[in-house]
């Protein structure tokens, strides 16, 4: 039942994000300005479509098991990584955890190509709060819509169960 709801969304997003391309094209860049025109709307609305597909992509893709079985446990390099940019996976747990609590919309744990570290990410909406040159490696959806069918408000029991899911 969850994820039809997630793929609803995602599909919603695909959807808005194909129409603001073809209002683009008739868009009148002349009237530009930056109280309000239509052109500039749909360019910020543009970034919230896309990223609502990214981020939806990218949380479908760290919960995908292969046929085979996947690998539930962090090993290997990123655990590697996240040792040396934490402290110890438990730190990095424990902040991303946090910042499930914390934020309204999507936790994401990205790696910095300019300063070559992971660091966790709050994005409160699709467009605000992601990193310039940074890579997702892990995202997690905490809007309500996330759990609400499966966790009414119970957030915390989410988190856990997406933890128990995630595909390293």
């Amino acid at each position: 039942q969850l994820s039809e709801h997630h793929d609803v969304l995602y599909v919603g997003y695909v959807k808005k994000w194909n129409e603001i391309q073809e209002k683009l094209k008739s868009a009148d860049r002349a009237a530009a300005n930056g109280t309000y025109s239509e052109f500039g709307e749909l360019k910020r609305e543009e970034t919230f479509a896309m990223n609502g597909i990214k981020l939806h992509e990218g949380y479908f893709d760290n919960m995908h098991l292969p046929v085979s079985g996947g690998n539930t446990r962090c090993s290997g390099k990123i655990k590697e990584l996240v040792e040396r940019d934490f402290g110890s996976y438990e730190n990095w747990e424990k902040e991303f955890k946090a910042l499930g609590l914390a934020a309204r919309g999507w936790v994401v744990l990205g790696y910095d190509l300019e300063e070559k570290k992971l660091k966790n990410i709050l994005c409160d909406s699709h467009n605000q709060g992601g990193v310039w040159n940074m890579i997702a490696v892990l995202i997690m959806d905490v809007y309500e819509h996330a759990y609400f069918i499966d966790y009414a408000t119970g957030r915390k029991a989410y988190i856990e169960a997406f933890f128990r899911n995630i595909n390293w």
